[in-house]
């Protein structure tokens, strides 16, 4: 609402931003505090009645990428795609993608689905390196589609006591290039050529603007490596 109040008082700020939302968890909170127990939903009607309180609480005509947020056991990938593509066709929704599905979950609403899944938002950070060896970014490159990671500082634990080492490690890279720990953090994503796109979980514009640094870090093959290693705590084998 506060967003939508924004975009209502300066209208021409809309076309210099991408509005990305998501759709399929029902919590017991909110508009749907009534709900017996939080859950999934992926059917039609909630993704279509998701959308359009979306639009209304954001004062826009269009989202720019929906994602449907997890994988729901009980998806019908007929319903849910059609749903997809009819929001897509209508102009509501510019582009649909997904978040925290596996491979096998992407390949089977990208199969009852026209429109192109564009991209998948995983966790991925030095905290959460389990997407670089299991396949799920490995299935985007086939594809070429970028991901997206949420939490690519790990929600903060990057810079808890269980990361000393590693986060020494940052700061020295830092210091040397003229940036901050979380920079470099971000440059490490970067330097992967899936062509990952990380999730800044931050309001706060110079935050925002130190992260933006990360694009002229530069890191080497070894430099990655030496983080990768810290990270998972053992050297490749």
């Amino acid at each position: 609402a506060i967003f939508g109040g924004a975009l209502k008082a300066a209208p021409h700020l809309r076309e210099k931003i991408e509005i990305v939302t998501k759709c399929g968890i029902v919590a017991t909170a909110g508009r749907h505090a009534a709900t017996r127990v939080k859950h999934y939903d992926t059917g039609a009607a909630h993704i279509t009645a998701s959308v359009e309180a979306s639009l209304r609480d954001m004062a826009t005509d269009r989202i720019d990428l929906l994602l449907i947020h997890r994988p729901d056991p009980l998806m019908d990938p007929d319903e849910t795609g059609a749903a997809l593509d009819a929001l897509v066709e209508s102009s509501k929704v510019k582009a649909v993608g997904v978040s925290n599905f596996r491979p096998w979950d992407f390949s089977l609403l990208q199969s009852s689905t026209q429109s192109t899944l564009v991209t998948n938002q995983i966790e991925i950070s030095l905290t959460a390196v389990d997407a670089f060896t299991n396949g799920d970014l490995a299935y985007l490159q086939e594809r070429m589609i970028p991901p997206m990671a949420w939490s690519p500082l790990g929600g903060g634990a990057l810079f808890s006591a269980h990361n000393v080492d590693l986060l020494a490690a940052l700061r020295s890279i830092g210091d040397e290039q003229g940036v901050d720990e979380s920079a470099v953090a971000m440059a490490w994503l970067l330097h992967h050529p899936a062509g990952i796109l990380p999730v800044a979980g931050t309001n706060r514009l110079e935050r925002i603007a130190r992260l933006g640094a990360a694009t002229a870090v530069e890191i080497d093959r070894q430099t990655w490596f030496e983080l990768y290693t810290l990270a998972t705590g053992r050297e490749v084998p």
